[in-house]
């Protein structure tokens, strides 16, 4: 067990020389599917999944659009990523055993998501907590928010109502005990 968490460290840490080199997106996908995770571009259906399937042609062609994090390990520690992404509209966090609330924190701080970001999903991920979800005030675009099997959320309603105040164009799902 400790040696796959340190492994998935190393997946995690971001290359800043490398963000230089080939743009935000194509880092941020190389990232994304060294960690188990899927990326969809925009103007394009399919998802990609294959690390050595990632498209080539100039750079800046494929702009993030959605993100599925399903089962993957992406952790706190490689979301400087995400930094330079402009297009994402949604994000699917589904057992990610990484995610925490800085994470949520992190990604609701992150200036071109407060803007583009339309979309997400937590489902699963055992190490969010009220806190973490109430962070996501600050995706001020953010039109649907789904919340599913979150053991961390104790004052589910407070929690949703806090959210519904800073964000009133949110349709908030919630499937929670």
């Amino acid at each position: 067990r400790p040696f796959w968490g340190w492994l998935n460290a190393v997946f995690n840490k971001v290359d800043y020389e490398r963000i230089q080199a080939v743009g935000p997106d194509r880092a941020a996908s190389e990232w994304l599917l060294r960690c188990g995770a899927l990326v969809r571009y925009r103007g394009y259906e399919k998802w990609q999944q294959d690390y050595n399937g990632l498209p080539t042609g100039p750079l800046g062609k494929y702009k993030i659009e959605a993100i599925n994090a399903t089962d993957s390990c992406i952790m706190y520690r490689g979301f400087d990523y995400l930094d330079g992404l402009e297009h994402v509209t949604e994000i699917k966090l589904q057992k990610c055993i990484y995610i925490q609330d800085e994470c949520l924190q992190r990604l609701s701080e992150t200036k071109n998501l407060q803007k583009s970001l339309l979309q997400l999903q937590i489902i699963s991920c055992g190490n969010v907590t009220d806190r973490g979800i109430v962070a996501l005030h600050k995706l001020r675009n953010l039109e649907y928010l789904y919340l599913s099997d979150l053991p961390g959320i104790r004052e589910k309603e407070r929690t949703a109502q806090v959210l519904q105040q800073a964000l009133p164009n949110l349709e908030l799902e919630l499937d929670l005990e």
